[in-house]
């Protein structure tokens, strides 16, 4: 019968596990399958027919057809239309002596239908029906496939009989099921045929082939060939072998095709894969080392379609100065015997930091180097007359003992607890806010997460920066020991442990051959700071055992991290604005 298209439902037959099956197409057994029916809908009509051809790499292997007796009366207009009468389906098998044994015939095949939603809706609900359960079929659907390879120049629709024609089917669509189903057959083959001109070779091609992609982007889909389906990290390459992208996935393969499918819709992406020619791989034993490889490998290449950092000497820190009368300096470097806090993403980012502490602390501001007493008196500044500085440049007598206890404090708050800044801010914003400076409320806000946020990042960093060496383990999903080594910081070594194996002596070997590496200045890390992030992550994930340590791995009792979402600021604020209204 007439075949009618179902809203919405133009490429929905087509199902996800194509992906897995990596099969090439001559190769694939495709079941094409047609059916009559007498009506449209699945509640109120039923199947009068079934006809399907089993086909592989052009080869027909065996064709199922049957009437079947849909247990009500066939309609005057698609007897008109099929031929089918209720005569004649009256004496033929009821679906659930038909259903089985089709199931059985498509086993294990690829289904094929013109307008699948339509036929493959029907069996779905024939088999729920007798209650059984689906096979999950992946399915084609001819439909969207001429849609995409067949313009409206070369055919004025996109009809079985219009394509039938147009592609020479040995066979004339005539509304009965085997017939259709033949005439499908011969349509299949040839928009396969202009489907590989593009590039579509795979099954896993074939899900996506109806994906508004460029044809050279498509094309391209065979640099996934080869490919490993495992976890690690992979590499586009363009001209002269230069690194465009650096990418991570549980399934390399699986991830690198979807860059060749209407999946991917980032532009620079789309120019990068027309730029490259070849995809490396590197499998990785867990999914911590495929994250700091792709990390290492952004940082050496610099790869210019990757956004993440590719820098890490852009990186910034806030320095508690080293001298007399110490200050606030924003600094590329982090130096021994001097308190940080950071790293920042940006020089904008420290300096709001650093605007906090001064909002909260009377330190000063000016550049200049001063000496504990000086010989001749310099000049107070603007901030020393409205008391928020002690004014150590004009100590000639004897040092300033009151700057001491500020930079004290100073140091206190970038290393330990960050109480006395975030209190003494909160109520500030309160005010702000009870007065409606919003706008005012809104950058000491700022300030005062770009502190808490970077003082929280240093104290976190520290204790790991400071461990010669960590060992520690979790469990796998399959039985075994996810292991790493650690050292300031960086990723050493990595390693997975079977079920039935005993993980101390892989943990004996992992630390032997373990990369050495040299003792940085604390709070910097001995690694990109991304990457000791991404070390401190797993570290505190679920399941991880300590299994040794050089040094002790603990945060400040009262660290910054307690006021990373600025949660207690929120009631600070309320209290003020309360107390002011």
């Amino acid at each position: 019968m007439t075949r009618l298209a179902t809203p919405g439902a133009v490429h929905g037959a087509v199902q996800p596990s194509f992906e897995d099956l990596g099969t090439p197409l001559r190769e694939v057994t495709f079941v094409v399958v047609d059916l009559e029916t007498t009506g449209t809908r699945t509640t109120d009509s039923g199947i009068t027919e079934i006809g399907a051809v089993k086909v592989r790499g052009g080869e027909v292997l065996g064709e199922f057809q049957s009437l079947v007796n849909p247990g009500r009366e066939v309609p005057a207009f698609v007897a008109r239309l099929t031929g089918i009468t209720t005569a004649m389906v009256s004496t033929a098998p009821s679906i659930d002596l038909v259903l089985p044994s089709f199931l059985e015939w498509a086993h294990d095949c690829v289904l094929v239908a013109h307008n699948a939603p339509f036929d493959v809706g029907f069996l779905k609900a024939a088999a729920a029906g007798l209650g059984y359960p689906w096979p999950g079929f992946p399915v084609v659907d001819t439909v969207p496939l001429a849609r995409r390879v067949v313009p409206k120049d070369e055919a004025p629709n996109h009809k079985l009989a219009t394509l039938a024609h147009l592609f020479r089917a040995r066979v004339t669509p005539e509304h009965r099921a085997l017939a259709d189903a033949r005439a499908t057959v011969d349509v299949l083959h040839g928009l396969l045929d202009r489907l590989g001109a593009m590039g579509v070779q795979h099954l896993e091609d074939l899900a996506t082939a109806a994906d508004p992609v460029p044809p050279d982007v498509r094309k391209k889909r065979h640099l996934a060939d080869g490919l490993p389906e495992a976890p690690g990290v992979y590499l586009f390459k363009g001209p002269g072998d230069e690194v465009l992208y650096v990418g991570t996935s549980t399934n390399i393969r699986k991830r690198v095709r979807s860059y060749f499918t209407a999946a991917e819709k980032r532009r620079r992406i789309t120019e990068m894969v027309r730029i490259a020619h070849e995809v490396t791989p590197v499998v990785c034993a867990t999914p911590l080392e495929a994250a700091v490889r792709e990390l290492r490998l952004i940082t050496e290449h610099e790869p210019r379609y990757n956004r993440r950092s590719k820098h890490p000497e852009r990186h910034t820190w806030v320095r508690l100065t080293d001298e007399p009368y110490p200050r606030l300096s924003v600094v590329r470097d982090v130096r021994p015997g001097a308190p940080h806090i950071g790293p920042f993403g940006s020089r904008r980012v420290a300096q709001d930091a650093v605007d906090a502490l001064h909002d909260a602390l009377p330190l000063r501001q000016c550049t200049l180097r001063l000496a504990a007493v000086s010989r001749t008196p310099g000049s107070p500044c603007a901030l020393a007359g409205m008391g928020r500085c002690s004014a150590p440049c004009v100590a000639v007598v004897a040092p300033d003992d009151a700057y001491a206890a500020v930079a004290k404090t100073a140091a206190e708050v970038l290393t330990g607890d960050p109480s006395s800044v975030v209190q003494a801010l909160a109520a500030r914003i309160g005010r702000l806010a009870a007065e409606q400076r919003f706008e005012e409320a809104g950058v000491v806000t700022g300030r005062l997460r770009a502190y808490v946020q970077g003082a929280g990042r240093a104290q976190r960093l520290a204790p790991l920066a400071a461990c010669a060496e960590l060992v520690a383990a979790r469990p796998t999903p399959a039985g075994g020991w996810e292991l790493v080594v650690v050292r300031h910081a960086r990723l050493a070594g990595t390693a997975v442990t079977r079920p039935d194996e005993d993980p101390l002596p892989v943990v004996d070997a992992l630390r032997a051959t373990a990369e050495t590496v040299d003792a940085p200045v604390p709070p910097a890390p001995a690694c990109h700071p991304e990457e000791a992030a991404l070390v401190i992550d797993w570290l505190e994930s679920p399941g991880v055992r300590l299994v040794h340590t050089s040094d002790p791995w603990a945060l400040p009792v009262r660290s910054a991290l307690a006021h990373a979402d600025l949660a207690g600021v929120s009631g600070e604020v309320r209290a003020q604005v309360d107390s002011l209204q």
